[in-house]
């Protein structure tokens, strides 16, 4: 099967179809759809997702940093109480976005930090968005790393050499609906890169993949991206579906 490594299935852009949503993702192949949450207000539908589709829509708890603000320490006690209630894949989505708004750049850093922490403690691996930030989460992760921290770049658009950093740091990379972009930059990259390293993800309901470029996302377009990927590595889309599905196992444990 393939695995959705990254998907908002749980967004109100799906409300009036998701069952439809998910039946179709199971359809394409696509048996497990990792959530990432947001902030406090994205958890009860997340895990009505998860109430709805057991064993196939799976949450994460983290806090986005587009989500951090003054008061984000309160937000991350909420979400910590979360992490001792009850299992989760993951820490995320968190990290670092510069492209938006920096005013709230050390409140990142600190949730960036704090959340790091957290998955040391629960331990679970980490889903990193770095928007603009790339240089900075790859020396954040530097300087916290030990022999368990582990997890994923999500929506990875570096360079080769930034790629092979975050390898070094034991740390997959997402590969999702960009790099069916005619102008996203990833075909000179990916071939410089194993395979092993790669993980698929939809990012849904946002960044489709050609030739939905523009439109809702869904899981169900996962199989293209793994199409373009396979064409970009010159391998068999096979293969791809199947060392990039265990590399997710792995990660998630």
């Amino acid at each position: 099967m393939y695995i959705d490594s990254h998907a908002h299935i749980y967004n109100e852009q799906f409300n009036d179809n998701r069952s439809e949503i998910v039946e179709k993702a199971v359809m394409a192949g696509v048996g497990k759809i990792y959530m990432p949450n947001v902030n406090i207000e994205s958890i009860d539908a997340m895990l009505e997702a998860e109430h709805k589709h057991p064993g196939v829509c799976i949450p994460m708890m983290g806090l986005h940093p587009c989500d951090v603000t003054k008061n984000f320490e309160k937000d991350l006690y909420i979400i910590e109480d979360w992490l001792s209630k009850r299992p989760f894949a993951a820490i995320g989505e968190m990290g670092l976005d510069f492209y938006w708004d920096k005013s709230f750049k050390e409140q990142q850093i600190e949730a960036f930090r704090i959340q790091v922490a957290l998955a040391k403690k629960y331990k679970l691996p980490v889903i990193l968005h770095t928007r603009n930030a790339n240089r900075e989460a790859i020396d954040l992760i530097a300087e916290l790393k030990d022999e368990s921290l582990t997890g994923i770049f999500h929506c990875f658009s570096g360079t080769v050499e930034e790629a092979k950093e975050m390898i070094d740091l034991n740390f997959l990379l997402g590969i999702g609906g960009v790099v069916t972009f005619k102008n996203g930059g990833l075909d000179k990259v990916l071939p410089e890169i194993d395979l092993k390293h790669l993980v698929l993800e939809t990012d849904c309901p946002y960044l489709a993949p050609v030739p939905y470029r523009g439109k809702v996302n869904q899981p169900a377009y996962l199989p293209l991206i793994a199409e373009k990927l396979a064409s970009v590595l010159d391998i068999d889309q096979e293969v791809v579906r199947e060392v990039t599905s265990k590399n997710a196992v792995g990660i998630f444990r």
